[in-house]
């Protein structure tokens, strides 16, 4: 069969393969997804396609571009959601090959709508196929990575996941050189860029896939032992992939991962203005910008950090850091805006945004404690819908309060204070639901204590 490579049991490391090689698999999807971050870059330029150097009557709108990307964030929860369990049984590098057909395919189905200056075609290009393959490609390493580091999750997870915060750094640049050499005196060369990108992120994604790997049944690093009495919170056992959704702990763990990115995501979209308004004068455009770089680069080294630090004192507890110095912090902003302080602003908002990084990176890992390895991508994937619900949750409440507060008399450098109020609250509320997390119960594992039916499924699987 031609794609039988793509097979599970074609991809099992043959003995004396390096676990180290995994992480650069995961790295080679994840900064090609990451560009996401940075599709903002396309978007003044898609306002000029016919007025070339000015907006043109039948030019798009900023406010219908920015559905690209929200459409493209909604399909990637929307598809870990349905294909997490696919993604899980086909194995990594079936799950990689497929993502890079489907990223790579959305900028050469968008490029297509912007030649032919057709946005719905755009958005099915880059939204939806490609937001497909965001979903996909986004877990598509995790369950392979813990079972590679059994010893080391949360920093396996953080070193693959860290690549995704990076993957702007990467893309923001490449895009604006390719559209500078692509540009004319006729079109801006956003068409051409599309293109370009596709064909350098499915040659890369194609590597990842290639070079991964899933160890052998039995598997364990050299000298590592299992410890005879996990932790609380570490089970040894596995939850099958629907009955964790019939858990308190799953959905805890959603809102957890909810309340985080909502609190994040929300002024990482309007970070830039709100330096400018809160310190008008002392920060202008090109300050913010480089503030904007710094605090990416906070977003990027978080993930690694935060999720190493978890293997250390645990996910629950890492969690705890997040909410109660988040929330701490949050409410310090107004504070830095009053004194002046741009320093204790840009403090504020580092550790924040490496808090934000942080969570996306620890939470497999938490999810892989509670309901053990064999289904932890598949069910990781399902939680990502609370990625979905908090992008949407973030900007509206950002924008929305600042908005009114605007629109009430509120002085531009105070709007923002009372989300950042709000904010520290959401935060109170995921620690609260945190608290609340316990293990669980015994009879959502898969043995001798498995609900009815669970075992009919996982024997047929196997």
């Amino acid at each position: 069969m031609a794609l039988s490579f793509l097979h599970r049991d074609r991809s099992v490391a043959p003995p004396g393969y390096s676990r180290w090689l995994i992480p650069p698999a995961a790295l080679c999807v994840h900064l090609c997804i990451g560009e996401a971050y940075a599709f903002s870059v396309f978007n003044l330029p898609m306002t000029k396609l016919i007025g070339i150097t000015t907006h043109a009557p039948n030019d798009w709108k900023l406010t219908e571009l920015g559905w690209i990307f929200s459409i493209a964030i909604f399909f990637l929860g929307a598809s870990a959601a349905l294909l997490g369990r696919w993604v899980e049984e086909g194995g990594p590098r079936r799950a990689m090959f497929t993502a890079a057909l489907c990223w790579s395919g959305g900028f050469f189905v968008a490029a297509i709508g912007v030649y032919l200056h057709n946005l719905w075609i755009v958005y099915l290009g880059y939204g939806v196929l490609g937001g497909i393959g965001l979903g996909i490609g986004y877990i598509s390493p995790v369950s392979t990575l813990i079972r590679w580091f059994p010893d080391r999750p949360g920093m396996a997870t953080g070193m693959a996941i860290m690549g995704f915060g990076g993957g702007a750094f990467i893309a923001a640049p490449l895009s604006v050189w390719l559209m500078s050499k692509f540009s004319t005196p006729s079109h801006v060369g956003v068409a051409e860029t599309f293109i370009a990108m596709g064909i350098i992120y499915l040659c890369f994604m194609m590597v990842g896939a290639a070079i991964v790997r899933v160890p052998p049944p039995g598997w364990q690093p050299a000298g590592y032992v299992a410890p005879v009495q996990p932790q609380r919170l570490v089970t040894t056992r596995d939850v099958f992939v629907y009955d964790a959704l019939k858990t308190p702990q799953f959905w805890l763990v959603w809102l957890v991962l909810c309340l985080n990115v909502t609190a994040g995501i929300g002024v990482l979209g309007q970070a830039s203005a709100m330096c400018q308004e809160m310190f008008h004068h002392r920060i202008t455009a090109v300050a913010a910008s480089g503030l904007i770089g710094l605090f990416s680069l906070f977003n990027m080294g978080g993930r690694y950090f935060w999720s190493s630090i978890s293997d250390f004192i645990g996910r629950k507890n890492t969690y705890f850091v997040f909410f109660a110095l988040g929330a701490f912090l949050y409410a310090l902003v107004p504070h830095s805006g009053a004194v002046r302080s741009v320093a204790l602003f840009v403090f504020c908002y580092a550790v924040i945004f490496s808090m934000y990084g942080g969570g996306f990176a620890t939470v497999p890992a938490y999810l892989r404690d509670l309901f053990g390895t064999r289904y932890v991508g598949a069910i990781h994937g399902m939680l990502l819908t609370a990625w979905s619900m908090a992008g949407i949750l973030g900007p509206v409440l950002v924008n929305y309060i600042r908005q009114y507060n605007v629109t009430h008399g509120v002085p531009a450098a105070q709007a923002y204070n009372v989300t950042m109020y709000v904010m520290a609250f959401l935060l109170v509320i995921g620690f609260v639901a945190n608290v609340l997390i316990r293990p669980v119960a015994e009879r959502y594992y898969i043995g001798e204590t498995e609900p009815q039916g669970v075992g009919r499924r996982v024997m047929a699987e196997r």
